[in-house]
């Protein structure tokens, strides 16, 4: 019998961010270790100032470390220019955000479709894979509606499918139900919770305890390191099954 490889999707020794603030400087990330293996479910959880969301930045090469060492699947990111990185997120990374940042004048399915154009994809292929993904989440037939024609809900199910679409390595979703009330984050964390259990590595900042315990992590930031990293017995939600 063969035991399956466990792949570190993210790796982070050591890191560290700090931010110069007139003439003095905030450390806001001071020493980060952290290891996210391929198909977990993991909530990063802190306050406000605990550096979630600056530990988020970089791993999305949004933002980039003062010390450490960031590898995501195998590759070392650091010193990247702006055009390497924005292929290496158009490669590996998937967004999900509180806002959806749906483009407006643009409907369902050409919001899902606009990571394949960036990624050289003919209009037929964007067009049948951002259908597919619409189905996936289950709104192929409001394709054609706007961003002003859905709801809370539905807009964050757009967003999910339009990250899912060039299938990344990982999904990072930033705060994904801080808009949404609570029955309608149950089923968004639901559908996250679905992705997963078909494979894909996500990570979900929050700092909602309930929302974190819907996934099968929590690493917890306070004052810029982890002072706590766990396994949860996973919540399901949407039919309580």
């Amino acid at each position: 019998m063969t035991t399956k490889k466990i792949i570190n999707v993210i790796n982070i020794k050591n890191l560290q961010k700090s931010y110069k603030i007139g003439n003095s400087l905030l450390h806001v990330l001071k020493g980060i270790d952290l290891d996210i293996k391929e198909g977990e479910l993991v909530a990063i959880m802190g306050s406000s100032g605990s550096g979630k969301s600056t530990l988020l930045n970089i791993l999305g090469m949004l933002d980039l470390a003062d010390k450490g060492k960031y590898l995501l699947d195998d590759v070392l990111i650091e010193g990247l220019t702006e055009t390497t990185a924005a292929n290496y997120r158009n490669q590996f990374l998937g967004f999900v955000f509180q806002s959806f940042n749906l483009i407006n004048y643009k409907n369902a399915l050409e919001n899902v479709a606009l990571p394949l154009y960036y990624q050289g994809f003919g209009r037929k292929i964007r067009q049948a894979k951002a259908l597919e993904y619409l189905e996936k989440v289950g709104l192929k037939d409001w394709a054609t509606h706007l961003p002003s024609e859905l709801s809370g809900g539905q807009k964050q199910r757009v967003a999910i499918a339009r990250a899912m679409a060039s299938q990344p390595k990982v999904l990072l979703a930033d705060e994904p139900t801080g808009a949404l009330d609570s029955k309608t984050s149950n089923e968004v964390m639901s559908l996250i919770q679905q992705i997963n259990n078909e494979g894909k590595t996500i990570l979900v900042v929050t700092h909602e305890l309930d929302i974190a315990h819907m996934c099968k992590r929590i690493v917890t930031l306070k004052d810029g390191v982890i002072v706590e990293d766990q396994n949860v017995d996973q919540v399901i939600v949407g039919n309580h099954v």
